[in-house]
């Protein structure tokens, strides 16, 4: 570490939960599974939407790895695989409903901006 920068978990302790939480793609899978419960590769595609085949399975495997998720494999013909949220991961709940509380502000947000952009003094931007 060069001296005199800070640890960047001693400078924001969320960060490396933001990491793990808040990666592309992890939090629309983590929802997905914790209101809506088990769900096969197929359905969780189709209910996320424009996510590709690809990054879905390197998401669940990543939220796998971390022990977001629980994926169940069943050996039956044609096998069978489903993905549901593990305890760790619906420990993230209280978060999510937090952060859908929050989301009432975006229009406030989207005021903020449209504000910025239109009296914003031109000597500020690029």
């Amino acid at each position: 570490m060069i001296e005199g920068t800070a640890d960047p978990v001693q400078a924001c302790p969320i960060a490396p939960v933001v990491d793990v939480v808040f990666s592309r793609w992890t939090t629309p899978i983590l929802w997905t599974l914790n209101e809506f419960g088990k769900h096969r590769f197929v359905e969780l595609e189709r209910r996320i939407g424009v996510i590709t085949a690809k990054v879905l399975t390197q998401r669940l495997r990543q939220l796998e790895r971390d022990g977001l998720i629980v994926r169940t494999y069943y050996p039956e013909v044609p096998p069978r695989v489903e993905y549901e949220i593990s305890d760790l991961g619906r420990s993230l709940a209280p978060l999510f409903q937090s952060l859908a509380e929050w989301s009432q502000n975006l229009e406030k947000v989207e005021a903020a901006r449209q504000h910025y952009d239109t009296h914003e003094p031109a000597h500020r931007r690029p």
